[in-house]
């Protein structure tokens, strides 16, 4: 005698059963999703990362009295600066400066104060100098007077 197996049909309730639990599954799904793009959005608005900052304003210019500074061979140079703030600095007393610009070009000979492209990297290394001494208030340096004897 062969026996067959008869698929059995799934009776009402079990297709009811069946099609709540696909249900359930795309519903937790959408849920899913939905909390994730909250998530990210929250992320996205509250913790990104803030741009850099661009460059600083131009502000206020100082400009301070000339001052004489000896260089070598009783030669010396007279030379006026004036310092570009940054927007929103507040006014900085030139003390720092001078002594810089003192410092800076003390004990040099003439002819490499004169050369344009020496005096270029005075200058740039003197606008490091200052921007560290104002803590970045100062942005740069102009040369108002500059002679040599």
């Amino acid at each position: 005698m062969t026996v067959t197996a008869i698929p059995q049909t799934p009776t009402q309730d079990e297709a009811d059963a069946a099609a709540k639990g696909g249900r359930s599954k795309k519903k937790l799904i959408v849920i899913l999703v939905a909390v994730l793009a909250i998530g990210g959005g929250g992320y996205w608005f509250f913790l990104k990362p803030s741009p850099p900052p661009g460059p600083p304003k131009p502000g206020d210019v100082v400009t301070l009295e000339p001052i004489q500074v000896n260089l070598s061979a009783s030669h010396y140079l007279r030379v006026g600066i004036a310092l570009q703030l940054v927007a929103g600095a507040a006014k900085v007393d030139g003390s720092k400066a001078l002594d810089a610009t003192i410092e800076e070009f003390s004990g040099l000979p003439m002819d490499a104060v004169n050369d344009p492209a020496k005096r270029a990297t005075y200058k740039k290394a003197l606008e490091d100098k200052l921007g560290k001494s104002y803590d970045g208030d100062v942005m740069g340096v102009y040369f108002t007077e500059f002679v040599t004897q």
